[in-house]
């Protein structure tokens, strides 16, 4: 990693500027294959399935039993560890749908709101090298408890033609039927739009690479709604003096194994830390599967040294990272000071992998600087907030001059007069 010593705050937005590729060529692309897949439907998911994945199938639906026979190949271990983990996104998600109260903003003037689920989601889970069935919980569960009515969920196959086996027992374990072997920017369009045999979505939700991204930004355009523009993975560690090196250094190759295009900012007020964590990266990464991926992702993070806690507090909220890290002696005080990030790990002994997987946080979180105005994907993600009022003949009299002057002054008689009539009957 690349160490800045003290510079100056004028400097951090260009040192800290995520890693950029030109998607012309993936614009370009995703452009093509959406027309394609809005035309001429089910013909071209195929035909699109067959040229990137080397796949042919018959029918672009997954059957319930083929579904059941997948799943049932995940070793049992996994089993066991997706149950847990199940368990604790749904623990913590469902304290998220809760009843909002009926206000009386002034005598007779009742307001309340409620959360109304979605009628139908389109979940993306990836697949490919790394086939990521956590995903599969962290968007499915909260989109149940969330109560929506039509979940359908679409997973590039493997060379076998088949859903990845983890994935396939994630859709049985929540009771997913609706399952679709379709991936990438087709099977965004086939969500979007709809097709023969894929119904149209009323927003679409999860992760994938730049040809997904891309596709779910091109149809938000279009009206069909998305959770975020996911972005490569980033992490940012604040470590003082006190931190593990050894856990620093792997709280980082955990992140940037994600892909070449990820980034790890460490920020630390100890320059020894930095020196430290850099030897153990370099013995860390050398028996790890996907080292050169990490690597390439190294070379393109960074290592600052800063003055104090604070400061390194205040270069984190101009990041805006999607995973922060507290490495710090009193996470709690520090954290307090959080303005903007996506999900936020304290102490030593809270790696973020944890919140990837099992601790019942969600793990779709924003990327790019996106935690600067939004969070991760919740059981929020997947309903409508409605707000209802009610007024009874003292709550309209109340509140009528009130409207009735506001609307004259600008300029809309109409609204003013819409209260008029139920006060004083029609007037000339």
């Amino acid at each position: 990693m690349k160490i800045f010593k003290n510079v100056k705050k004028s400097e951090w937005a260009e040192l800290l500027a995520r890693p950029t590729k030109s998607l012309v060529d993936v614009l370009v692309t995703v452009r093509e294959i959406l027309d394609e897949v809005r035309i001429r439907g089910d013909e071209a998911v195929k035909g699109y399935t067959k040229r990137f994945d080397q796949v042919t199938r018959a029918s672009i639906r997954i059957s319930e039993g083929e579904l059941s026979l997948w799943g049932e190949k995940t070793p049992f271990e996994l089993k066991e560890a997706i149950l847990a983990a199940s368990r604790n996104i749904e623990k913590f998600h469902s304290t998220q749908l809760t009843n909002e109260e009926v206000i009386e903003t002034m005598p007779g003037v009742r307001c309340w709101r409620r959360s109304i689920p979605l009628n139908s989601v389109g979940i993306y889970v990836p697949g490919g090298t790394a086939p990521l069935y956590s995903t599969a919980l962290m968007l499915g569960i909260p989109a149940k408890i969330a109560g929506v009515r039509r979940i359908a969920l679409c997973t590039p196959l493997n060379k076998k033609g088949e859903v990845e086996a983890p994935i396939a027992f994630v859709a049985n374990l929540l009771g997913i039927r609706e399952v679709y072997g379709i991936g990438g920017a087709q099977a965004i369009g086939a969500l979007a739009y709809g097709t023969e045999s894929v119904g149209k979505v009323d927003k679409i939700v999860g992760p994938g690479n730049a040809y997904v991204t891309v596709a779910k930004e091109l149809v938000s355009r279009e009206g069909t709604p998305i959770d975020m523009a996911a972005g490569p993975s980033e992490v940012l560690i604040i470590a003082d003096s006190g931190a593990d090196p050894s856990y620093v250094a792997a709280d980082l190759l955990s992140l940037v194994e994600h892909g070449a295009d990820s980034q790890g900012i460490l920020v630390s007020d100890s320059e020894r830390l930095l020196t430290e964590v850099s030897k153990e990266l370099a013995l860390q990464l050398e028996d790890l599967p996907r080292k050169e991926i990490s690597q390439k992702a190294l070379s393109e993070s960074r290592a600052f040294l800063v003055k104090d806690l604070d400061e390194a507090m205040e270069l984190s909220n101009t990041y805006a990272p999607e995973h922060l890290i507290l490495a710090v002696r009193d996470p709690a005080a520090i954290a307090s000071k959080v303005q903007s990030a996506g999900s936020v790990f304290l102490g030593d002994l809270s790696p973020e992998s944890v919140g990837d997987y099992a601790s019942g946080t969600n793990h779709t979180l924003p990327t790019s600087g996106g935690a600067r105005y939004q969070g991760g994907v919740s059981v929020d993600t997947f309903v409508k907030k409605v707000t209802f009022q009610e007024l009874s003949r003292l709550g309209l009299t109340n509140i009528a001059s009130t409207v009735t002057t506001m609307a004259y002054g600008e300029g809309l008689a109409a609204h003013a007069r819409a209260v008029e009539v139920r006060i004083v009957g029609k007037g000339t």
